[in-house]
């Protein structure tokens, strides 16, 4: 099976031979290294894939039982995955006599897990001792096709919380439980729906798999380039706009792409010239590139994998995760424009000071004729939302997305989805789904020890007495808690890990748990920023030449204003009105003045995150806006702090915001325009 792990917009001769391979490698560390087989395997594999593929598209369509279809789902991940993902990297592009007996084993332990039906349920408290040699391959096939997909520290963690299950009776308290024999944790994990099988996997099968589906028929009918060019034509495809066109292809990207590092590198090859010419360093241009990657895994309609989990978890429809994403998304974005719009005044003050900067357009097609030719896509992108504000389920609403795709892709010839194109569409698809389906399954693995030794209500009850009861001291906890476990695993899992350790300590103290659980989403998503998984980061250092740890530094820095606004969830009693949720005696007039009171707010740290507002800021003055942010983002937990002494903090904050722009303003030169 040949492909390339660069995106599909990133065209050969768009980056040298150099850096094409370093970023190969980085979405491999990502996504796996995967085989290019030739010939007939080359083919068998393609068949494979496109078999997984039309399985999950016909179990959208009809009713499949729930068991076997997350068999059949790990089956299928297991097979691609032997075959697609060496066991090291010398072995590559060919299969060897080991990936054939680990597809054998892994064809048998799915078929009997199948063929034992009921009884095999039944039976798991009193299992046989072939139930405990199938459970115990089972468990050891996941842990390397995930080790082989995404990398060993998911593993290594899943084997140490399986060592935690067996011998957790021999650590002091609180950590002590009964402790755990193989005959009771083993079926617990293989058998039943609580572990390997439980939630994590029900969502890949039923959920993920299928907008991978979809991302990837978008992706072959052309739908990616067409953003793309859209956004570089409607801000004018002139260097100076280059941060404005980031900002705004990435949030299209989001759907299509699926994926923070491909969106990252689309844009990096495109917009890194433009920025370039316009005066951007390479560690800013890498940074703004990888926050405008990791916008990808926030946007609606798809969102994260992690997001398809949120409403299995909380038992809502999935139109309801997106409905809580809109503001939070919304103003992510505003935040990094915010951002843009600083750096191009920083920059053309800069440039003015020099030799003057660069200002010819690049060559790209008008809006109008953009629009008339390839505008169909946008259809493709809203169609999701369409059925499902319909009443259609998630489920059947991606099916039918799908298929609208694909019948519109044939409006242009060049965007037509031919037998052959289709088959390979769907193909890429699923080996896409890969990875995700064994990090699902081997999240499984930890869920389940958890859930049997209640490990999750007992690290609530120590987080919640190390914060001595405080809200706002548990929030903190829970953000370090969730940032050090996705220093180490990808978005997906860490999301699965702390939804079921840390977001119970949120829950306890009244927090609403779809509060909890966007929180928990929101700090999740920072792994893709953050070392020694900074993904995205590396990636753009790896086109713009700046250092990686530089670059990821920028990242941070573009970001940090926008993921100061999820404690405004959990903290403020009306917090959840960014979520469009409202608590007793809200009203939609309390959810505006909380937006009103959040943009004010991202706007005052991202200045002083860029050192730059009307003209570079003193120290004293960044201080200022810093404090003025934050007394418009959280002033309910101020006024928790301060009680009385300072009443009415938002409007302090406004002052003091209204304040420092009008100092700057009367302190500046004459502006010159940054076009």
């Amino acid at each position: 099976m040949s492909h390339s792990a660069l995106p599909p917009e990133v065209q050969p001769g768009a980056l040298d031979d150099d850096t094409a391979r370093k970023v190969e490698e980085l979405i491999e560390q990502e996504e796996g290294a995967q085989n290019r087989l030739p010939g007939l395997l080359g083919h068998a594999a393609v068949a494979v894939a496109l078999a997984m593929s039309l399985f999950h598209l016909w179990a959208a369509w009809d009713i499949v039982p729930t068991t076997t279809l997350r068999y059949v789902h790990v089956a299928f991940a297991m097979v691609l995955g032997f075959a697609l993902f060496p066991v090291a990297r010398r072995f590559r592009h060919r299969v060897m006599v080991w990936d054939w007996a680990l597809i054998a084993a892994g064809i048998y332990v799915v078929y009997y897990l199948v063929a034992g039906g009921d009884d095999l349920q039944d039976r798991y408290i009193f299992p046989e001792q072939m139930d405990i040699v199938v459970g115990w391959m089972l468990i050891a096939l996941v842990l390397e096709v995930c080790r082989r997909s995404t990398g060993w520290i998911m593993p290594v963690i899943s084997i140490l919380f399986l060592l935690y299950g067996f011998y957790g009776n021999h650590l002091p308290p609180p950590w002590r439980h009964q402790g755990y024999d193989m005959l009771r944790l083993i079926p617990h994990l293989t058998i039943t729906l609580e572990g390997i099988f439980g939630t994590a996997v029900d969502v890949s099968a039923s959920l993920i798999v299928l907008f991978t589906i979809y991302g990837a028929i978008l992706q072959a009918s052309g739908a990616g380039k067409f953003f793309v060019d859209f956004s570089f034509a409607l801000t004018g495809g002139k260097p100076q706009s280059a941060g404005r066109t980031v900002v705004l292809s990435s949030f299209l990207l989001g759907g299509p792409s699926g994926s923070g590092v491909a969106t990252t590198v689309t844009l990096g090859t495109v917009a890194w010239p433009m920025m370039k010419k316009v005066g951007y360093r390479p560690d800013d241009a890498g940074g703004l590139l990888a926050a405008g990657g990791l916008g990808a895994i926030i946007s609606p309609p798809v969102l994260g994998a992690a997001a398809f989990l949120i409403a299995e978890y909380l038992k809502i429809g999935y139109l309801d995760v997106l409905v809580m994403a809109i503001v939070p998304t919304c103003l992510y974005y505003a935040s990094l424009l915010f951002m843009v719009e600083l750096d191009q005044r920083r920059i053309a003050a800069r440039a003015a000071a020099g030799n003057g900067q660069a200002a010819e357009a690049m060559k790209v097609d008008p809006v109008g004729k953009l629009l008339k030719l390839y505008g169909f896509h946008f259809t493709t992108l809203v169609a999701i939302i369409v059925f499902m504000v319909m009443g259609y389920s998630a489920t059947l609403s991606v099916l039918y997305a799908t298929g609208v795709a694909v019948v519109l892709s044939y409006v242009r010839r060049e965007t037509a989805l031919t037998p052959r194109r289709l088959v390979e569409a769907l193909a890429s698809g699923a080996v896409q789904s890969v990875g995700i389906a064994a990090t699902c399954a081997c999240a499984g693995i930890i869920v389940g020890v958890i859930t049997l030794t209640g490990l999750g209500l007992k690290f609530s009850d120590i987080a919640i007495q190390g914060a001595g009861g405080s809200l706002v001291v548990t929030a903190i906890y829970t953000a370090l808690i969730v940032w050090v476990v996705g220093l180490a695993v990808p978005v997906t899992a860490s999301y699965i890990i702390c939804a079921v350790v840390a977001a119970p300590a949120l829950i306890k103290l009244g927090v609403p748990d779809y509060a909890a659980h966007m929180f928990v989403f929101y700090y999740a998503v920072l792994s893709e920023v953050s070392p020694p998984t900074a993904l995205s980061p590396f990636a753009a250092s790896a086109i713009t030449g700046a250092g990686p740890y530089r670059t990821t530094l920028m990242a941070w820095k573009y970001t940090l204003p926008a993921f100061v606004l999820p404690f405004v969830f959990v903290t403020d009693p009306q917090g959840v009105g960014l979520l469009l949720q409202m608590k007793p005696g809200m009203t939609w007039l309390d959810v505006a003045w909380q937006v009103v009171l959040a943009t004010a707010g991202l706007a005052a740290l991202a200045a002083a995150c860029q050192g730059w507002l009307v003209r570079a800021l003193a120290g004293w003055e960044r201080a200022g806006l810093v404090l003025a942010g934050l007394l418009l983002v959280f002033p309910a937990v101020i006024e928790g702090v301060l009680d009385d002494a300072l009443p009415y903090p938002h409007f302090v904050g406004m002052a003091l915001l209204a304040a420092l722009v009008a100092w700057q303003m009367r302190q500046a030169p004459a502006p010159s325009r940054a076009g």
